[in-house]
């Protein structure tokens, strides 16, 4: 039978880096086909081929048996492509409906044509079995409707060939599946669909077919019906990952103090109520909840980005309640937030200019000048001692993968000595090896000295790492528990009322 799209021998290099070597894929209409790797291994690097955002240095490329050299996304439309990226491509002060008409034009008069893709919209939704109001500004929707508006906007343009980045990275357990049960309705009604992932359970539950990827190589492709989740993880990683297990820290004195924290939702809501809780030196505090109860607006707060409306905020005793970030981060706090970059990083400036963003604010590289020779061996320890991969010092951070575009935020946050750290959801979109990464220097940071406090809706996360954990639901903390917590009881009170 002939392929919806077939690949084969791809290569393509980023500033001598080699993202793609000699890579191949496979994939055919009314079937999910899973690409599977961990990250960097070049997932995304080879779909961008196919949706024309990068041109390879060398392969081949054959939608419906025809030879192609697809020229540009314009073109990859044409062909029937279409892909969700993982970041999602909207602007948020726009309806749902006028992101969907500037990528879909129809031509004619803008509210006779904002009309149109209105009506579009809810047939799409109607087959799809999904809601989207075409009038809500995409900043008052959730992630998980935020995701049917990118799908939306590819079904409009005719896609056969729907490629899907990680679709699940920034979605709840219950919100995954009702994604990926849409994405099983696609492919029955004949689409092609290409799933990246790196999620075992996604493959093994939704998936007709995988491809395994590693190091910018393809290592199989396969039923994955045949395959045990050992077999995949060897084939992603080469070898199991070390899993990150926490020692019982003996505490000390309180670092980061919070009491009686309130705070507001963007839409005026209470989001945090009276919040009160402390971390000691050498420990990592768990907050564990259900996505939406708090956590981001925690994680605001404590970053210095959004206002406390009453309580206060103590690092290492002194009141930083109404202080901005910068003075925060010369008291000692440091942050890694949930999207690493919308607030993490500066996408378009290097991987040094990145790193060194932290010590040029503290005047650790010159106030007047620059040490540029300084700021580069520091990038490259940095690079070396995280092991942070698929770039140097001069690549733009934009090209490194999801997991290595983290490290290099811990890389920055950690390497300034920061005795408080807050990590919010540090490991989500990331895969195995990198997960275990990351949470080995949190616990590294712990174990020399440092207070963490550790922010996620990963409830094995938190009750692996974590040496007390507290419970967060509808704004307030309504329980703790000391290492080891009674999983059962913390999963109660996270889904109980408050």
């Amino acid at each position: 039978m002939t392929a919806a799209l077939e690949m084969s021998d791809v290569s393509k290099e980023f500033d001598g880096n080699r993202a793609l070597d000699g890579a191949w894929f496979r994939a055919g209409y009314g079937r999910v086909h899973a690409l599977l790797g961990e990250n960097g291994a070049g997932k995304s690097s080879l779909m961008n081929v196919v949706c024309g955002l990068y041109a390879p240095d060398a392969g081949r490329i054959a939608v419906d048996g025809a030879p192609v050299a697809v020229t540009g996304p314009a073109h990859a439309r044409a062909l029937g492509i279409g892909m969700v990226h993982q970041h999602f491509k909207l602007v948020r002060p726009f309806t749902v409906a006028e992101n969907v008409a500037m990528a879909n034009p129809l031509g004619g008069r803008w509210t006779d044509e904002l009309a149109r893709v209105a009506e579009t919209i809810e047939r799409h939704c109607g087959e799809l079995g999904f809601e989207l109001d075409p009038g809500a500004r995409i900043d008052s929707i959730s992630v998980a409707e935020r995701q049917r508006v990118e799908i939306v906007k590819v079904l409009m343009s005719g896609a056969r060939i729907l490629i899907l980045d990680e679709p699940t990275a920034v979605l709840t357990d219950d919100e995954a599946d009702r994604l990926l049960g849409v994405v099983r309705g696609l492919a029955g009604r004949g689409a092609a669909v290409v799933l990246i992932t790196h999620k075992l359970r996604e493959v093994r539950d939704f998936a007709d077919r995988v491809t395994i990827m590693r190091a910018g190589r393809t290592v199989a492709d396969e039923d994955p019906k045949t395959l045990s989740d050992r077999r995949m993880t060897e084939l992603m990683v080469g070898s199991a990952p070390r899993s990150a297990v926490a020692a019982r820290s003996g505490g000390g004195k309180i670092r980061l103090d919070i009491r009686d924290l309130g705070a507001a939702r963007d839409d005026g809501l209470a989001a945090l109520a009276g919040i009160t809780f402390a971390v000691q030196e050498g420990e990592i505090y768990g907050v564990a909840g259900v996505g939406g109860n708090g956590q981001t607006e925690l994680a605001e707060v404590l970053m210095g980005v959004r206002p406390a409306t009453g309580g206060s905020v103590a690092l290492d005793g002194a009141d930083r309640t109404a202080a901005h970030p910068g003075e925060r981060r010369r008291g000692g706090l440091g942050t890694i937030p949930a999207d690493r970059y919308l607030h993490g990083l500066t996408a378009d400036l290097s991987v040094a200019e990145n790193f060194a963003l932290a010590g040029l604010a503290a005047g650790r590289y010159g106030r007047w000048w620059v040490a540029s020779g300084r700021m580069r061996g520091d990038t490259e320890a940095a690079i070396a001692a995280f092991e942070i991969q698929g770039g140097g010092p001069a690549t733009r951070s934009r090209l490194l993968s999801g997991g290595n575009a983290q490290k290099l935020v811990l890389a920055r946050e950690l390497s300034g000595g920061a005795g408080i750290l807050v990590a919010h959801s540090p490991t989500r979109g990331l895969d195995l090896r990198a997960c275990a990464a990351v949470q080995s220097q949190l616990l590294e940071a712990r174990d020399r000295g440092a207070a963490v406090l550790l922010i996620s809706e990963d409830l094995d996360e938190v009750l692996d790492l974590s040496d007390r954990v507290g419970v967060l639901n509808r704004g307030r903390i309504v329980g703790e528990f000391a290492r080891p917590a009674d999983r059962h009881a913390v999963g109660r009170l996270m889904v109980g009322h408050a």
